[in-house]
């Protein structure tokens, strides 16, 4: 009985299963263990599925536009809220014919959202306006687009075939003037290409202010250089090259000589090295029958 039991557990024993895995399943397990595997089951499966869902939600276009309103209406309830609105535009440094002109081109039609404003673009609109020199443009507390203006100040006046116009230090544009009258007090210039030298210009007219009330302009000949202009038709012609030095020379030697006082029609500098004066027709025909007499005399 004993032998029997003996042999019955050695067949048990010799069909008992292999506890270790096979070779497919050991791979497995070892692919399974691998980082990248284990952290894309983790992640990457949920995300996909989740993935797969929205766009399978989303594959119906009635629901994507059921989203799209949704949005647009958290969007527009948010920042149309009381603390985002823009009511009213305040103007500080400017007149009110400039005012007048930065309401006309920024054309906004208040209130609106601040999220709905390009401040860049109205500072753009509003310094492409000939008067105004710099701006700057922001929202205050309380509702206020607050806009900063600084004009250009007029420096000087610009003949042209267009007619009268102001011009700032830089000859930047500032308006167009009616009359003379409106500013007697600013130098005149004349001449094609006379604005872009306004900076010049106004040097001159500083150079120029011993002669006083003599003075009534300057006049861009050619593009190249200035002629100054006085009463009685004299003229100073300047050269081309350091045109205030001349005309600091000519007012020195007419302190000294009363050059600019006598019957003369041109002071002529074109060439610095040398100062040509031309007198008046009554003047030259004096001279001639003052020498024809003294020519007789002897």
């Amino acid at each position: 009985m004993r032998a029997l039991t003996s042999r019955l557990g050695a067949g048990r024993a010799e069909t008992r299963a292999d506890p270790a895995p096979s070779r497919l399943k050991y791979r497995i397990q070892r692919w399974m263990l691998t980082p990248g595997i284990r952290t894309g089951l983790r992640f990457g499966l949920p995300v996909c599925a989740m993935l797969a869902a929205a766009g399978g939600y989303l594959a119906s276009e009635t629901r994507r536009d059921h989203l799209t309103g949704l949005y647009t209406e958290a969007r527009a309830a948010f920042e149309t809220r009381p603390e985002f609105m823009v009511n009213v535009m305040a103007i500080d440094g400017a007149g009110p014919s400039v005012a007048a002109d930065i309401r006309e081109v920024t054309a906004l039609d208040l209130p609106l959202s601040s999220f709905d404003l390009d401040l860049a673009g109205i500072r753009d609109r509003i310094v492409d306006l000939d008067p105004v020199k710099t701006a700057a443009v922001r929202i205050r507390p309380g509702g206020i687009l607050q806009v900063d203006v600084v004009e250009r100040e007029p420096a000087i006046v610009w003949r042209s075939r267009d007619g009268l116009a102001l011009l700032d230090e830089t000859g930047a544009f500032v308006a167009e003037l009616g009359q003379r009258s409106l500013h007697p007090d600013l130098p005149l210039i004349a001449g094609r290409g006379a604005d872009k030298r306004a900076a010049e210009a106004l040097r001159l007219f500083a150079t120029a202010r011993p002669l006083g009330d003599r003075l009534r302009g300057f006049i861009r000949v050619g593009e190249r250089r200035w002629d100054v202009v006085l009463d009685r038709g004299q003229r100073i012609q300047l050269p081309v090259d350091s045109p205030v030095a001349a005309l600091e020379r000519v007012i020195a030697v007419s302190e000294v000589k009363d050059l600019l006082e006598r019957d003369v029609a041109v002071v002529d500098l074109r060439l610095p090295s040398r100062l040509t004066v031309r007198m008046n027709a009554p003047a030259v025909e004096d001279w001639w029958r003052i020498r024809q007499l003294n020519e007789s005399a002897y």
